[in-house]
């Protein structure tokens, strides 16, 4: 009896340990990014390759997937990013900040839902994924979302803001407390992306058919 408890102590504090590395390594990523750091990326890869394995131990298996498409990502937004670098000097070579019309959000959001369905049915029918519906739901809706965030898409920011309040309420039963603050966290800063995007679309040439261009 001892020794199953000793050992499941040693593998909670190996968890737990795990998760506050993935956790700070994910607010560096943050912080870089603001200050347009290639360095962010290869924080963002390292923090959702832990992410991964903390995410499988907890049962968490969309959210497992999710992390490996983020690891995907970050190599990807490594290469992307040193493009842009390269075509700073050509200013009008780089993406303004764009925004979609009501249709086209709710086609994007009945392409999650959807999705965030056919992923949850199997988590909950041939898994023993916990949060099996809700985990499926939030790992879609974050894989079309970053998706928006590339295409510079204004209105990204608000989705993260839900997205983000549901991860918290998962994480928090899950007992993932640092991920939980994390989370807490990015809701407050997408508020804030939000804001600092808006002004900056605002700046651009106003006209209606620029405002709802298509992607």
């Amino acid at each position: 009896m001892m020794a199953a408890l000793q050992q499941f102590w040693q593998e909670w504090q190996l968890l737990t340990s795990l998760e506050l590395v993935a956790m700070l390594l994910a607010l560096a990523y943050l912080l870089l990014a603001m200050r347009h750091s290639l360095w962010c990326w290869p924080a963002a890869l390292i923090s959702t390759l832990i992410y991964t394995y903390v995410m499988w131990q907890h049962q968490l298996y969309s959210e497992t997937l999710l992390q490996l498409y983020y690891a995907a990502m970050a190599v990807y937004g490594l290469l992307h990013w040193q493009q842009l670098q390269r075509q700073l000097q050509q200013p009008e070579k780089v993406k303004p900040v764009i925004e979609w019309g009501l249709k086209q959000h709710l086609g994007w959001i009945g392409l999650a839902a959807g999705s965030g369905l056919v992923l949850g049915y199997y988590m909950a029918n041939y898994t023993q994924a916990d949060f099996a519906w809700l985990d499926a739901q939030t790992t879609t809706f974050s894989i079309l979302t970053t998706l928006l965030v590339v295409r510079k898409v204004l209105s990204n920011w608000l989705y993260w803001v839900v997205i983000d309040a549901v991860c918290i309420y998962v994480y928090f039963q899950k007992g993932l407390y640092f991920t939980t603050g994390l989370f807490v966290l990015y809701t407050f800063l997408a508020v804030i992306g939000y804001l600092a995007w808006r002004s900056h679309y605002r700046q651009q040439q106003p006209t209606s058919e620029q405002a709802l261009q298509p992607v």
